[in-house]
């Protein structure tokens, strides 16, 4: 028993720098509070003292604002950070080494009977806010972005972001196809648009920008498909003429461009052709 507390302690100093002293993370640590009151309940839980487990596990959630169902099972080395606002259900399980921080549910789906809450492996880190639904695995080693609200399975090593939660990293990324597509082209196209996708680059775990790159790629397959019709048609008809694609004009996009600043490459600004042109 003394063991495991000297465990839950060490791991307060090893994930919060503010931590300065052993009394004062006695004292002072709601979550570790909740986490050895926890543990009280637990154990009365499983000895079939169901009232009593849940009466103070509601004092706890009055003295620290952190409610943990008795019939939780939690491992070793868990932290809690700052704590406010932490639900955690009856049949969620937690591994060893998981950091929860503030406003975090680890909540169910259903009304039935029965594992509804999820299951969290070792050295899993869920940020502030975030909410977890449903009873699935979240992988060793993930990482919960804050505010996220996840409702899928999440593999080991994996980071999720966003609502839903969408996976951005993986810890063995899957194998992507590699594209036949011209780099000097591809940056053309987007110079021709007036911003610099590449600032966010496919090695960036932003879903946004690996759509917007998509888009691109679709856009300079099409592109070189028109201009290989186009040769086409002149090499079967000699008075065939290019016609020209209509010009991108400020004024069209003039309320955007009140919103946004001018200038450099990068900002959003649409530029005509004489200007592309021109440099």
């Amino acid at each position: 028993m003394f063991q495991l507390l000297r465990e839950d302690i060490n791991s307060v100093f090893d994930r919060d720098p503010a931590a300065r002293n052993f009394f004062e993370v006695l004292t002072n640590y709601p979550g570790l509070h909740a986490l050895l009151l926890h543990r009280l309940n637990h154990w009365l839980w499983g000895k079939n003292l169901k009232w009593l487990s849940r009466t103070l596990s509601t004092f706890s959630r009055w003295l620290t604002g952190i409610e943990i169902h008795p019939g939780a099972t939690i491992g070793r080395r868990f932290f809690i950070d700052h704590g406010m606002g932490v639900v955690i259900g009856e049949t969620a399980q937690v591994g060893n080494d998981v950091t929860l921080y503030q406003g975090v549910t680890l909540g169910g789906t259903s009304w039935n009977k029965g594992k509804r809450h999820p299951t969290l492996e070792n050295g899993v880190i869920v940020g502030a806010g975030a909410k977890i639904l449903g009873p699935f695995i979240v992988g060793a080693g993930a990482k919960i972005g804050s505010n996220a609200v996840v409702t899928k399975e999440v593999p080991p090593g994996a980071t999720v972001v966003g609502i839903p939660g969408k996976i951005v990293k993986r810890l063995e990324p899957d194998a992507e196809e590699a594209l036949d597509v011209d780099p000097a082209r591809r940056e053309a196209i987007c110079q021709k648009f007036g911003f610099d996708a590449y600032g966010v680059s496919q090695d960036m775990p932003d879903p946004m920008a690996r759509s917007m790159q998509a888009m691109l790629d679709h856009m300079h397959a099409v592109d070189e498909r028109i201009e290989h019709i186009c040769t086409t048609l002149r090499k079967l008809d000699a008075s065939y003429r290019d016609g020209s694609l209509p010009e991108l004009r400020d004024e069209d996009f003039a309320e955007i461009l009140d919103e946004k600043p001018t200038g450099s490459s990068g900002t959003g600004r649409f530029r005509s052709q004489d200007e592309q042109h021109n440099g």
